[in-house]
């Protein structure tokens, strides 16, 4: 560095044989480095498939702060297609209680069916999250199912979700 620093010349300062002889080694380490990357994000997304749809970079964010659930309520959006938040429980703040989908100015709340813990491996449970989000919307559909004949329309649209909805009509 002291001669980096003495020297004007880049060219000059870096035909130094030490640094031709370093580069080849700090090139097959970076090759190195950069497959067992591959290979730790390639696991993660056959864990949780819908990482594919996150680029190495906000898959590498999304598993950084996997382990505060709040710090991931930006990225639901691009893991899910309809989910852009979550809500946690008031007691237990690791506790999903509620999916949202924001369309517009209207927001629409699915409530799961049972609890989801955020602990963990942040593949783990959003694997659980995907599971319980799939029960709940098929325990709204089964109700849907039940009320569209005995419902007026009007009443019936307000009260179910979007899709439920469509369902029925």
């Amino acid at each position: 560095m002291e001669r980096a620093n003495e020297q004007t010349n880049v060219i000059a300062c870096c035909t130094n044989d030490i640094l031709k002889n370093s580069l080849g080694t700090l090139q097959e380490n970076l090759e190195y480095c950069q497959k067992k990357l591959e290979s730790y994000l390639e696991n993660k997304r056959n864990i949780f498939p819908r990482f594919y749809f996150c680029s190495n970079d906000g898959l590498l964010k999304i598993l950084s702060v996997g382990s505060d659930p709040n710090a991931v309520q930006d990225d639901f959006e691009q893991l899910f297609d309809a989910i852009q938040r979550v809500s946690f429980d008031e007691q237990d703040r690791r506790l999903i209680v509620e999916i949202m989908q924001l369309m517009g100015p209207c927001e629409e709340k699915i409530m799961l069916v049972e609890g989801v813990r955020a602990e963990g491996n942040i593949e783990d449970w959003l694997c659980k999250l995907e599971k319980e989000m799939q029960r709940s919307v098929k325990s709204i559909i089964s109700r849907g199912a039940q009320d569209y004949l005995t419902m007026p329309l009007r009443e019936f649209v307000d009260t179910y979700p979007s899709q439920v909805a469509l369902l029925g009509i």
